[in-house]
């Protein structure tokens, strides 16, 4: 089987849609999550809905 490659294009003049109210999204709401120790958690949202649109965790220093 062989191996397929992703490709990365950074688009400019695209403006993306909100995938609950299909709004133009141009500004992501984002809050931090509280309750672990290891590492931050914030939640990405739409500010026309309020829709959640994804969810990071990033680690501390010593985690890698």
């Amino acid at each position: 089987m062989s191996e397929k490659r992703l490709i990365l294009k950074q688009e400019t003049r695209a403006t993306p849609k909100c995938p609950h109210c299909k709004k133009d999204v141009d500004t992501v709401s984002y809050r931090g999550l509280y309750g672990g120790f290891w590492g931050k958690r914030y939640i990405y949202f739409c500010p026309s809905c309020l829709n959640t649109l994804g969810v990071s965790h990033r680690k501390g220093f010593f985690m890698g």
